[in-house]
């Protein structure tokens, strides 16, 4: 997972009953992904769990390509 050095992830945990979503948020692609996992797992390992996935998730998603400007005539609404 060398490729978490070079971006920047928010991280949320959110407790309920004996369970806890994590989510993972890449603040360049606006990519979120959830995760739950017992509270008795620990923050370390739903934060390696939860990244994992969100690598995973980016992995899929195709390349992002240059956006080309549209050069139809007309306005933009």
């Amino acid at each position: 997972m060398s490729s978490q050095h070079s971006r920047e992830v928010l991280l949320e945990y959110i407790e309920v009953g004996g369970s806890v979503r994590a989510s993972a948020i890449d603040v360049a692609t606006g990519t979120e992904v959830c995760i739950v996992g017992p509270v008795s797992a620990g923050e370390a390992e739903l934060r390696r769990n939860a990244l994992a996935r969100l690598d995973y998730v980016l992995r899929q998603k195709p390349a992002v390509q240059e956006k080309v400007p549209d050069r139809r005539p007309g306005l933009l609404v």
